[in-house]
């Protein structure tokens, strides 16, 4: 619920192996050539942040989502992406294949910090439409790097901060001939959808390691990284409920399923869904209920 990919977790979940230079303190780097997907065994990239900062060339057709708009990418494209910023992917049996490389701050240290390159701020740009001669110099870019990264030389890693940059700069540099980050064509349903989707993250709750994190309407805002206001606009036009509607229903439906099938006690049932006292979860459940969660459990 609401996870942040770590590195560790990217290597792991992807190749089954952990690179050497994978501390959280050490400057890291790799590229990677991104696999023709039209065998259609493309694994979805969930909707989530990464503590890790990534640059992807792809050709095909897919889609990027955030919180707040969608970004179709119909041939050609390169985009960027940061720590700050949940994202998902759609649309990746389209994709005849390209390259990424990621990165973290650490590899920069003293050269930068990424985060003021606009490609990497909220709000800009992290998406660019290439032509066939733009998409010739960026796959340039990308073979030197992975010459660079594959040789034996002392510095390559100089080398590879420098051809990321240029990869940073001739973004930036660019004036894209087409208009990519559009609202859709309804934003309010996407941050719906995207609300829906980390609601029901949080269930099932199995056992008392797991406890519902995200209870408020600014909670889920902090998540998607929108106003609560924006929010709570999306989901009453979508659904015609209150977003603290929707949550309070959800938790309510959970505590039921928990009360009947499980074996915890109120009170660790209460703690599980979130409540910081039992007394508080008994008031919540008969104010929507008529009784309480103890007369509930014995029907």
């Amino acid at each position: 619920m609401g996870k942040t990919e770590k590195l560790e977790e990217f290597y792991n979940q992807k190749f089954g192996w952990l690179p050497d230079n994978i501390r959280k303190d050490f400057g890291h780097f790799n590229i990677f050539v991104l696999e023709d997907h039209r065998d259609g065994k493309a694994r979805p990239v969930p909707y989530r942040k990464r503590d890790y900062f990534k640059i992807t060339f792809l050709q095909g057709n897919a889609e990027i989502h955030y919180a707040d708009k969608s970004v179709k990418v119909a041939k050609q494209a390169i985009t960027f992406s940061n720590p700050q910023i949940p994202y998902s992917w759609e649309g990746l049996e389209n994709v005849l294949g390209g390259y990424y490389c990621i990165f973290n701050q650490e590899f920069f240290g003293q050269f930068g910090n990424l985060n003021d390159y606009s490609l990497f701020k909220p709000g800009g740009t992290h998406v660019f439409e290439l032509s066939d001669a733009q998409a010739g110099q960026v796959i340039g870019v990308f073979k030197k790097m992975q010459e660079e990264f594959n040789s034996n030389y002392v510095h390559k890693y100089d080398v590879l901060r420098n051809l990321t940059f240029e990869l940073l700069h001739f973004a930036m540099k660019m004036q894209p001939s087409v208009e990519l980050e559009k609202q859709p064509i309804n934003a309010s349903q996407r941050i719906s959808t995207l609300f829906a989707e980390l609601l029901e993250r949080q269930f099932p709750i199995e056992d008392t390691s797991q406890y519902v994190q995200l209870r408020t309407a600014s909670d889920f805002a902090k998540q998607l990284y929108i106003h609560v206001n924006y929010l709570n606009r999306a989901v009453k036009e979508v659904t015609g409920k209150t977003t603290s509607d929707i949550i309070s229903e959800r938790i309510l439906q959970e505590a039921k399923i928990m009360l009947r099938q499980s074996d915890l006690s109120v009170s660790e049932i209460a703690y599980a869904l979130g409540f910081s006292e039992a007394p508080r979860f008994n008031n919540f459940f008969k104010k929507l209920t008529g009784e309480t969660p103890s007369a509930f459990r014995k029907v």
